[in-house]
């Protein structure tokens, strides 16, 4: 009988909590302000890409009114799915991962791009041993040597690259090279193997072979430059269509606004792009049609 009486007055006692905590005044339940999550391709060392985006996360939150955090991914598919999983509703791609993952989300926009997005291109380098010197063309007898991409899912450092080749010689990559062509990840080590001589030749994103020779960290007697690829549309920011119900509807064209104003070098280091410019889905729409020729369009 003791243990029913305890049972009852401690519900009593619950109840009666919660009734006051509901009619205490002044007491008023805060909504949670939502984080701008972003990400970003990591197509150089992912631990400088973080300390390089921090001032933009901090210019980003001051501009919108609301807390932006950048969400480093592992490779350059894992982007595209946090963004497709609306785990990060905002992502600076190249222009395959923005195809794609605008391919995945319905109502998503590329919204802006950095000046020299619209006239980029890669190059091809080799080791110093492979004898091969700057040429207007592709060596010939290319597909003797040894050759790396980058990442699998690179515009620079893979879906260009192989379809300039695949231009020149009528061949897929796997059909020309005596060895299957490697894929390296990244542009910076892509840089590294050939160099190192792992590799004869390699594709790589311009910028950052030129960063890496004013860094001291590639010599260009050792790994050379012999081929510049043809201009093609690449990098972007692709902003997700749940950025209207989740931060109020106009919330795309202030953050579009934003990221346009920006002219201060730090904020554009991570990029890295001198200003940005705005960009639209239709600017990639080559890079759409090459992808699908090449069966990359997931």
């Amino acid at each position: 009988m003791r243990v029913k009486t305890f049972v009852v007055v401690s519900l009593f006692a619950a109840l009666f909590a919660a009734c006051k905590e509901k009619q205490e005044p002044g007491k008023t339940t805060q909504k949670k302000t939502p984080v701008l999550r972003y990400t970003a391709i990591p197509d150089q060392n992912s631990t400088e890409l973080e300390a390089k985006f921090r001032p933009l996360s901090d210019y980003l939150s001051k501009a919108l009114g609301v807390p932006v955090q950048y969400v480093p991914v592992r490779d350059y598919q894992a982007a595209v799915e946090s963004f497709k999983n609306g785990d990060v509703l905002l992502a600076w791609y190249g222009g395959l991962t923005g195809v794609q993952a605008r391919n995945a989300v319905p109502g998503a926009s590329a919204i802006a791009q950095g000046d020299v997005d619209p006239t980029y291109y890669s190059y091809f380098i080799a080791n110093k041993a492979t004898g091969l010197q700057r040429s207007d063309a592709l060596p010939k007898d290319i597909g003797k040597y040894k050759f790396t991409f980058g990442s699998e899912s690179s515009t620079s450092g893979r879906l260009m690259p192989e379809y300039f080749l695949l231009k020149a010689t009528g061949k897929t990559a796997h059909e020309l090279f005596a060895a299957p062509p490697g894929f390296s990840g990244s542009h910076d080590k892509t840089a590294e193997l050939v160099a190192s001589g792992q590799y004869d030749i390699g594709a790589i994103n311009y910028k950052v072979y030129e960063r890496r020779v004013k860094e001291g960290k590639t010599d260009p007697a050792v790994c050379r430059i012999i081929w510049k690829t043809p201009t093609y549309t690449d990098y972007n920011w692709t902003a997700h269509p749940d950025l209207e119900t989740t931060f109020g509807a106009g919330f795309t064209d202030r953050l579009q606004k934003a990221l346009l104003a920006i002219n201060d070098p730090k904020l554009l280091a991570a990029l890295p792009r001198d200003r940005l410019v705005p960009a639209r889905n239709e600017d990639y729409e080559k890079i759409r049609e090459i992808a699908q020729q090449l069966g990359m369009l997931r």
